[in-house]
């Protein structure tokens, strides 16, 4: 799995010019699924992700994590983060297929709410806007594979 996680103030996504997912303080979540990735990948990026400590305390030193600041998870999928850019125009034979991709991106996510976290998303494969207030600006990449 992939992941770009950015540290947000405030984050939604906007499907057909009605809003489908909101959170204040927390993390823009774009995650793609590879053909290998199983359960138990979703699980581990979904703790490594919720363990992630990028915010910051009372020394304004980034030591907090998402839950020790109250925050939620807008997750959206992002198949283009399996892209092969080694032409001009990118493919995307790379990204699992929807049959794999669904069902790991939803644990990704059911995962991360059984752990007490909002979890608000958009919708698999739909054309979405996702608007974003960066915090820091701070953005981790994760990869599952390396």
């Amino acid at each position: 799995m992939r992941a770009v996680v950015t540290r947000v103030k405030n984050a939604s996504v906007v499907i057909n010019e009605q809003v489908n997912g909101q959170i204040g303080t927390g993390f823009l979540v774009l995650l793609g699924v590879g053909p290998n990735d199983t359960e138990v990948t979703a699980d581990k990026l979904a703790d490594k992700i919720c363990n992630l400590r990028v915010f910051e305390d009372e020394s304004e030193k980034m030591n907090l994590n998402l839950e020790q600041v109250g925050g939620s998870l807008l997750v959206v999928s992002q198949f283009t983060l399996y892209a092969d850019t080694s032409s001009r125009r990118p493919g995307f034979s790379g990204a699992a297929k929807p049959d794999l991709a669904i069902p790991l991106y939803e644990r990704f996510m059911a995962h991360c709410r059984e752990r007490g976290f909002d979890v608000q998303h958009g919708e698999f494969g739909a054309d979405m806007q996702v608007y974003s207030q960066n915090d820091g600006p701070v953005t981790i990449l994760f990869d599952t594979e390396e």
